[in-house]
């Protein structure tokens, strides 16, 4: 089944807001095993709008919009929608009083511009949205099914994974289940952890289980994706290749699928009832943002401190946090260039004293701040663990 997914709005076609949304959406299908054969994006201009409507109509066998939902003059997808199918726009009452009902819960009246939100194509499939005033619906155009979603990240990703994915595989034919087996690693580039993972039975491009790598520096997204029958078939296949990944990958693991490597940090010192003290220098504050902001940091995280040096020495005595983790970039001298280099010193000090950690990286000053910070997270998750905090990692140089 070819399927297109055609962005919509001003916005994305000038480069003015990066559009996360396409990328997200085209991985998600690939995960499912669903081909994308076309990308559009379309300005909120109607004649050019309808134009792609058509295109989409006689090339693909699915079609998915995204944006051109909201209230505003400017949203155009259901008229334009509604005008390629030849028909009416109709009001669908269950959406209105959805509408309705959810400003009341918030103590406001919903703005008469909102009634626009509930008008869709008199022939079309309601398709919900649990989160937002935009819902989403379908409709025929040429001999593509078209599936509209709402602009709104958040909202589109939900409405893709419970509504608009089902829909696509029963259309396509498509059935069983599938899944996507992440590993998120830090300290081994792609080429590396291909060659740790080679000879395994089944694992390839086109495998039976088919492996892919994304790489977002500093970490590495290792991905088995597979499909079968049941669960029962999918766990038998999937369990003996997963855990000998995770066997070769090793300590260079930092979390799994939905797991964020300051997430695992978090959960193991809740585990082990410590609480938290972070100083840094040149990555000013990039460590602490990603611990402060998670479900229950509030009582773990005592203390943040940006200074010109740290010492997690000092730093565990003054806080009295259980654990403190100082992340000391000393940058080199000179303007941002691809070959610019920092001294990174972590030093983790805890009731049975301190253990420290050097590397020197090379890339432009953001390159080594983000991998100062990575490195410094990575070094607290393997002490938290009983892990070596020294093992040599591909971004060091001598």
């Amino acid at each position: 089944m070819r399927v297109e997914i055609l962005c919509t709005g001003d916005e994305i076609l000038t480069g003015k807001t990066i559009n996360t949304n396409y990328s997200h959406m085209a991985r998600r299908l690939g995960d499912a095993g669903l081909d994308v054969h076309w990308g559009t994006t379309v300005g909120d201009d109607r004649a050019t709008l309808l134009a792609a409507f058509k295109q989409a109509g006689a090339r693909a066998d699915a079609v998915i919009v995204n944006g051109g939902l909201g209230p505003t003059v400017d949203d155009l997808s259901q008229e334009l929608a509604a005008e390629a199918c030849g028909v009416e726009l109709v009001l669908n009452e269950y959406w209105m009083t959805r509408m309705t009902e959810s400003y009341a819960r918030r103590g406001r009246v919903m703005p008469a511009n909102n009634r626009k939100q509930a008008m869709l194509p008199a022939n079309a499939e309601f398709i919900d949205n649990p989160i937002g005033t935009a819902c989403g619906f379908a409709v025929t155009i040429g001999k593509a099914r078209f599936l509209f979603t709402p602009g709104v990240p958040r909202e589109m990703r939900r409405m893709l994974d419970e509504q608009v994915i089902p829909r696509l595989l029963k259309l396509g034919g498509i059935t069983g289940i599938t899944r996507l087996k992440r590993f998120h690693s830090f300290g081994i580039g792609e080429s590396r952890a291909d060659e740790m993972l080679a000879g395994i039975p089944g694992l390839a491009i086109d495998g039976d289980i088919k492996l892919g790598f994304q790489a977002h520096f500093p970490q590495l997204e290792t991905k088995l994706a597979i499909r079968g029958a049941d669960e029962t078939d999918l766990n038998m296949r999937l369990a003996p290749v997963e855990a000998e990944v995770r066997k070769r990958l090793g300590n260079f693991v930092v979390a799994e699928d939905n797991q964020s490597l300051e997430g695992v940090v978090l959960a193991r010192l809740k585990e082990t009832d410590q609480t938290l003290a972070i100083g840094e220098t040149a990555t000013g504050g990039i460590v602490a943002a990603r611990i402060a902001p998670l479900s229950g940091a509030e009582t773990v995280f005592t203390q943040g401190t940006i200074a010109k040096e740290v010492s997690a020495e000092a730093l565990r005595k003054a806080s009295g946090a259980g654990i403190a983790l100082a992340v000391d970039t000393k940058l080199d001298e000179g303007a941002d260039r691809p070959d610019f280099s920092a001294t990174i010193i972590i030093g983790i000090a805890d009731a049975k004293g301190t253990v420290t950690r050097q590397a020197r990286l090379v890339g432009g000053r953001d390159w080594v701040r983000t991998g100062a910070a990575e490195l410094g997270l990575d070094c607290l998750r393997r002490h938290l663990l009983g892990l070596p905090v020294d093992e040599r990692i591909d971004f060091e140089r001598s």
